[in-house]
């Protein structure tokens, strides 16, 4: 398996050089001066300096996105220290409290709920998941992202968009491994459809669930004849649906434009050891899928009878829904009925006069092996016999070589020279020293690796250890998990912990593939940037932009004023937690209202909806989720995101005030 660990890319930060490397920073320094020019307090201009270096860090990539965030959260740290020299009676943060984002909610949600995505995929559920879509969507990417998003969009209307996200994570990478899709390619529309489906429901974002409270503690200020009803669970469901439908459209309309995919993708691919062999071993051989039909001549058959003759390999074979791959079960004395359904490894112009020489019915893509041939699961590989293997002067057909230890020998180089299938190569006995070029699942791969009479020479293929025995114990405390933050009060990485624990503790994975698991280049972004929204909120840095720009817009059509609170959420969401954003705009929304004579109730459902619009940059939970395992770049989610966020606003905008 592809840890989320594993997966993550070391990404150079971008070098600017030439005139951007002084100009960039020399017109931030400017936007600085100025600023500090107009803001009441030298606390809001020093965190106002701190939200422009963090932006000018993020946007052009002089360290990574996590050095990024740290090295703002060692220099608040530092504000203590300095105080005096930077005119200020005590730091921008308190120390005591400056690590308290190690500890949050958030963060400790998303360790817990990676270790449950993990403990999911071990038992081999992920898996089957994957298989499943790629046999409804197939390999394409127009059918696989709207299959993915709008599952992911839906589960995310009622569970926090994080764990959604996480829990889909290893399907994702398992679909990239068996489709050849680069991980770039599907991982940022999952992640945003995520972020998108907790506008689904009132429970399906923070946001939102915070938002009946705030109205009734508003209503306690408000005279009787202003008061607010709450919202319903299913209020916003409309609005939802549109966000999530459009965000799917996005990606499928302009994918190919907006999505990185590339040389620099570093996502999990489909192995390419075809290439390898062919370069090798002149071998052109290619995996196909053909179906029996009652009428063909091949009924009746064995594997043997036809397998030398017509210069293929049989790999895997489906009768009566009993499949037949590995050691044990596929041998060439396995007759062929109606339906039965081939998995072969042959160079096309062999398979092609199989196939028409006994009337099969050929498929254009792999249907049935799905999972069973997938490059996560089976390929080619390579082993030696060594000096002292039993097997000298035995040949494959003498040692039942496929159904004993679960390899299909395709090909055998001996002195320089690749005999192949149809040369009589099972008949040859072996020799110290013979390659043989066999196809086989990794786990049988794996257990030869312990066999003296082989010597496996290919060393890079998944050594995975599933364990479909655990299956019961994982879904159980999944379930708890999932009971627990849908039906209590519990608060959300209390009842996510619990369900990761469980699950470590029933054996579903060890502490050691459980810390693997973790994505800890995300949880040190996420947990770094924490004390920086706390900064902004308690020096009054968000009242004062908030009061600044409805001064501007004060006047103006109601839609006007509507809208710059949604871009006011939008901005503050992107600064720092959306629930903080929420908490200080619905009050100031609500009387924005009331004096424009708008709705007050539909205001402060703008806020909420809109602390959701966080696609720009990566610190939203999501973005930072989906970031080291699709190789992103804080670029490739301006481009996507920055679309993304327009769109979201007209059509949240727009569902808005035709509903309300």
């Amino acid at each position: 398996m592809t840890t989320l660990a594993d997966e993550e890319s070391v990404q150079a930060p971008s070098k600017m050089s030439g005139p951007r490397a002084w100009i960039a920073p020399l017109i931030f320094a400017m936007v600085a001066l100025y600023l500090s020019t107009l803001v009441p307090s030298i606390e809001i201009a020093w965190v106002t300096a701190m939200l422009l270096l963090t932006i000018y860090l993020f946007a052009f990539e002089v360290v990574s996105v996590d050095l990024a965030a740290i090295t703002i959260m060692v220099l608040l740290g530092l504000s203590s220290l300095l105080a005096p020299v930077m005119g200020l009676e005590q730091g921008l943060v308190d120390t005591r409290h400056l690590f308290d984002g190690f500890s949050s909610n958030a963060v400790m949600s998303i360790i817990a709920v990676m270790i449950i995505g993990a403990g999911l995929d071990r038992t081999g559920i992920m898996s089957k998941v994957a298989g499943f879509i790629l046999k409804v969507g197939g390999t394409g990417e127009a059918r696989i992202i709207p299959i993915i998003s709008s599952t992911v969009g839906i589960i995310s209307s009622f569970m926090q968009n994080v764990g959604a996200a996480a829990l889909f994570l290893p399907v994702v990478s398992r679909i990239s491994a068996r489709s050849g899709l680069p991980m770039s390619r599907l991982l940022m529309p999952m992640g945003f459809c995520a972020i998108l489906g907790g506008t689904v429901t009132m429970v399906g974002s923070s946001p939102l669930i915070l938002l009946n409270d705030l109205i009734l503690t508003s209503n306690k200020a408000l005279p009787p004849e202003q008061h607010m009803d709450v919202w319903s669970l299913f209020s916003v469901t409309p609005i939802g649906l549109a966000l999530v439908a459009t965000g799917i459209l996005y990606f499928v309309l302009a994918g190919r434009y907006v999505l990185p995919g590339g040389a620099r993708d570093q996502g999990a691919k489909a192995s390419d050891t075809m290439q390898y062999f062919q370069d090798v071993y002149g071998l052109d051989y290619c995996l196909f899928e053909v179906v029996v039909p009652a009428e063909s001549r091949l009924v009746g058959k064995n594997l043997d009878d036809v397998e030398s003759q017509e210069r293929i390999r049989v790999i895997a074979a489906l009768c009566h829904d009993e499949l037949c791959i590995g050691p044990g079960s596929l041998a060439r004395d396995v007759g062929i009925e109606p339906g039965t359904v081939l998995g072969i490894l042959a160079a096309p112009y062999n398979l092609k006069a199989f196939v028409e020489h006994y009337g099969l019915t050929l498929r254009r893509d792999i249907e049935t092996f799905t999972e069973s041939l997938a490059a996560t699961k089976s390929g080619i590989g390579e082993v030696v016999i060594p000096p002292g293997s039993s097997l000298i002067g035995k040949s494959a057909r003498d040692v039942w070589l496929r159904k004993t230890y679960g390899i299909a020998m395709v090909a055998l180089h001996r002195n320089g020279e690749t005999l192949r299938e149809g040369e009589g190569i099972r008949d040859l006995p072996l020799q110290a020293g013979d390659t043989l070029v066999v196809h086989t699942t990794w786990e049988a791969l794996a257990r030869l690796e312990q066999n003296r009479n082989f010597v496996v020479v290919t060393t890079e293929f998944p050594h995975e250890e599933l364990r479909p025995k655990k299956v019961y114990w994982a879904g159980l405390f999944f379930g708890i998990a999932l009971f627990m933050v849908l039906f209590t009060d519990i608060r959300l990485s209390v009842a996510l912990l619990t369900g990761a624990v469980g699950m470590i503790l029933s054996g579903v994975l060890s502490v050691e593939e459980a810390y693997k698991a973790v994505s800890w280049k995300t949880v040190f972004l996420l947990a770094s940037l924490i004390p920086l929204g706390l900064a902004v909120e308690t020096s009054g840095t968000a009242k004062w932009i908030a009061e600044q720009t409805l001064l501007v817009v004060g006047d103006m059509p109601l839609w006007v004023i509507q809208a710059a609170v949604a871009l006011l959420a939008t901005f503050f969401t992107l600064v720092m937690s959306n629930v903080g954003a929420t908490v200080l705009l619905v009050p100031l929304a609500v009387n924005i209202a009331i004096g424009a004579g708008a709705n007050p109730a539909v205001f402060a459902l703008t806020v909420a909806i809109a602390t959701s619009n966080s696609f720009l940059i990566p610190t939203h939970q999501v973005n930072a989720l989906i970031m080291g395992p699709g190789g992103y770049r804080v670029a490739d989610f301006m481009r996507a995101g920055g679309i993304m966020t327009v769109l979201f606003l007209v059509v949240s905008m727009l569902m808005l005030n035709v509903l309300f």
